[in-house]
């Protein structure tokens, strides 16, 4: 640990400070456990002084967790986020290199913060004036106020609690020991808990009458409606879903206010809190984390053992970050079959694109092409880092005759060191994987020579020669 430490400086300010809030503990307490000033303490926090050794060697030995949290730093994120902004056409004339946002993100982290979520207020400001163009709207109206998309702000908070809220977790473990019911039993205990508890009652309703919800919650009449075409699964977490909003309301408001401040985004991140407390439910932290253990993380062992859909147990397996029983840490991507992505989640370091598709590269595009079946790859990005996925495709619901059937697949992946736990890479050679090269999406991936580039890279000059035909449609000059 000290050698490690000793090269390089240890920024998690962020980490420190949910650690600090998860125990519950004022500054001036943890400052006297830590053996540092409160003053000292505010510093680590705000980013502007480094995590020393001694500092690291107490929070090992005071509160038992992994040094390598810390030492994980979050400026690796930071500089994937500024490169991206970077690759925007607006600094085209003005590049940075790389060089000096890895030293801005080692000696100036909060000032990269602050850019971030200014570029991310430009671009909804920006979105939002090219909506109104597009529409027609008037011209002479006031420009919209600058501000982070609720969407963006949320997926900030994910991203810095590394999808883990141990409260929640703990909460909804603590509820299913409760029931003392098998998973494939919890439907019906849930249904009679609402009813008995809280004199909800829950109904499965046909389509005519539900149209295109899928769920309805009536305050007034105190029923929780379902759509006869949601599948069992789904049900389930709907109804695990009311049962977060109902009993466990203070929790989420506590958690909630303690992460966000905005309103809209405080009401989405409540929707999203509950969500996570669904599935906790569905999967209980300490007995899913066995069973992925044990069946190698075979994803739909899982799904059937918890009576899940591959989706909710995917995303699950993203949020095992408990301190004594700690997952592989995976990130999950869902896409449409034209690249859009539509959720994204991470208890890793993979660098997802704010913007834009997928790599076309990467297989999860030829799940669509193989529906229901898994495909396994080794994706290396251009950082050289290598990652191990699986991709399948998923229905959300039964579509009717006649309607449009949404068509997703979902990748999941982790870093190639975690491989030999997996079920699906057990043919795999680990020390000599053979990797796909691939980049974040094509505007921010430099590889030459790809010919399934749809755009040049933001940074590079177009290379625009009437002689020659590159196998790229887009051939750039190589700095």
């Amino acid at each position: 640990m000290g050698a490690e430490t000793g090269s390089r400086k240890i920024f998690a300010g962020p980490r420190l400070k949910r650690l600090r809030r998860e125990r519950r503990l004022t500054q001036a307490r943890m400052a006297d456990e830590l053996d540092v000033s409160p003053s000292y303490l505010n510093l680590m926090e705000s980013n502007q002084r480094p995590i020393t050794v001694q500092v690291l060697i107490r929070l090992t030995d005071v509160y038992g967790v992994d040094p390598r949290d810390f030492m994980e730093a979050d400026g690796e994120q930071s500089v994937g986020d500024m490169e991206q902004i970077l690759a925007d056409p607006l600094f085209r004339d003005a590049p940075v290199p790389r060089g000096e946002v890895r030293d801005a993100a080692e000696h100036s982290p909060a000032l990269l913060a602050a850019m971030l979520r200014l570029y991310r207020a430009y671009s909804t400001a920006r979105e939002a004036s090219e909506a109104g163009i597009f529409s027609g709207a008037d011209r002479d109206r006031a420009e919209p106020l600058l501000g982070e998309s609720p969407i963006e702000k949320v997926r900030g908070v994910l991203q810095d609690a590394r999808n883990h809220f141990a409260d929640l977790d703990e909460a909804a473990e603590s509820f299913a020991s409760t029931l003392q019911v098998e998973p494939h039993g919890l439907f019906p205990a849930l249904t009679d808990y609402l009813r008995m508890r809280h004199g909800i009652r829950v109904r499965a309703l046909p389509l005519e009458v539900m149209g295109d919800r899928l769920r309805w919650y009536d305050h007034h009449r105190k029923q929780l409606m379902i759509s006869e075409v949601m599948d069992q699964p789904g049900r389930t977490f709907q109804a695990a879903y009311q049962l977060a909003l109902t009993e466990f309301d203070g929790l989420l408001n506590e958690t909630v206010a303690r992460l966000e401040q905005s309103e809209v985004a405080r009401k989405l991140l409540r929707v999203t809190l509950a969500n996570y407390f669904a599935g906790a439910l569905m999967m209980p932290y300490d007995r899913f984390y066995e069973a992925a253990e044990l069946v190698g993380y075979d994803v739909e062992v899982l799904a059937a053992r918890f009576g899940a859909s591959f989706e909710q147990v995917a995303h699950r397996l993203t949020t095992l970050s408990r301190q004594t029983a700690r997952g592989i840490p995976f990130f999950l991507l869902r896409v449409d079959i034209a690249g859009n992505v539509s959720k994204r989640f991470s208890s890793s370091r993979f660098p997802f694109a704010n913007s834009g598709g997928t790599c076309a590269l990467w297989n999860i595009h030829a799940t669509f092409a193989n529906p229901g079946r898994i495909l396994t790859q080794v994706i290396e990005l251009m950082d050289g880092s290598q990652w191990f996925s699986i991709a399948r495709t998923v229905r959300r619901s039964i579509t009717p005759w006649g309607g449009i059937e949404p068509r997703f697949a979902i990748g999941l992946g982790c870093e190639i060191k975690y491989a030999r736990r997996l079920v699906y890479a057990r043919r795999l050679d680990p020390d000599a994987p053979e990797a796909t090269p691939i980049g974040i999406n094509c505007r921010l991936c430099e590889r030459p020579g790809c010919a399934q580039r749809a755009a040049p890279p933001a940074l590079r000059a177009l290379l625009v020669d009437e002689s020659t035909r590159s196998v790229s449609p887009f051939p750039f000059k190589d700095v």
